[in-house]
């Protein structure tokens, strides 16, 4: 009994924290279905008079080419992203080949070079493979600065698989990609479902490649919400509908997929 109100008691601090989160996006969200007339620091605590939804038509009507550029960039990205990196872990785990140990090393320094220092030369590769100011060069940088975070997880998690496995697949003559595709794949669900969710968040959320690599038809959701929320006569109702649904797709993610990300990174997706 003793241990089950001690266990109540720890979440007193949990739900505290989870609305002192939890308040901007109240602000956010109300604030949107606010009119004109609402608007003042004063009462963005106080519910709408009236729940409006113009604002967040008018908002996805703005937004609504950029979240398809979004779309486009966020799915092709994380799926091969996930794909290059569960085969290069497979590699690094399972066929250890002379020199691995300091390609997986170099295959990580690529999670910590910050995007500003390689702006210039990635605008002028991009440039000279035509791939410029569209949305297929966009992926192809997502799917690159993405392959050291997928590497690293798909090979922590092949290493906990027993070498037996591997082996005894061998004596039964399985080839490389046949092991790779009859027995690791299928148990690595779940470590998929962790790189999946989290390059989609890291894609989604990007705004400095969008910006600087892509033209302005090509601008995903976020360059489109920051030149709503720059405008100096946009009122704070519609800035706040336009964050609300660029922020919907990754919200709906975590909230449907969450537990399956928290599963995934216990199975030993981020272990070793």
């Amino acid at each position: 009994m003793n241990r089950s109100r001690s266990r109540y008691w720890s979440y007193i601090p949990l739900v505290f924290l989870a609305i002192f989160y939890l308040i901007p996006v109240y602000v956010m969200v109300m604030t949107g279905f606010k009119g004109g007339d609402e608007i003042s620091i004063k009462e963005m605590w106080n519910l709408p008079n009236s729940f409006d939804f113009s604002n967040y038509k008018l908002a996805f009507e703005k937004l609504a080419p950029n979240l398809w550029n979004s779309l486009n960039v966020v799915l092709p990205a994380a799926v091969l992203s996930s794909i290059l990196g569960s085969l290069n872990g497979y590699v690094l785990a399972k066929w250890k080949f002379k020199g691995a140990d300091i390609i997986f090393p170099l295959i990580l320094f690529g999670m910590f070079i910050p995007y500003q220092s390689i702006l210039i030369p990635l605008v002028q590769v991009m440039d000279k493979l035509g791939l410029y100011g569209g949305l297929p060069g966009l992926v192809l940088v997502h799917i690159i600065y993405g392959i050291p975070i997928t590497t690293l997880t798909f090979r922590n998690y092949y290493a906990s698989i027993p070498n037996e496995l591997v082996e005894a697949a061998k004596i039964d003559g399985a080839g490389m990609l046949g092991i790779y595709w009859n027995i690791l794949l299928p148990i690595s669900i779940p470590s998929f479902v962790v790189v999946l969710i989290w390059q989609f968040t890291q894609a989604w959320n990007d705004f400095l490649f969008s910006v600087v690599l892509t033209s302005p038809k090509n601008w995903t959701v976020t360059v489109a919400l920051n030149n709503i929320s720059g405008g100096q006569i946009v009122p704070w109702n519609l800035q706040m509908a336009a964050a609300v649904l660029a922020a919907l797709p990754t919200l709906l993610v975590y909230i449907f997929l969450g537990r399956y990300f928290l599963r995934g990174m216990m199975a030993g997706s981020l272990k070793g």
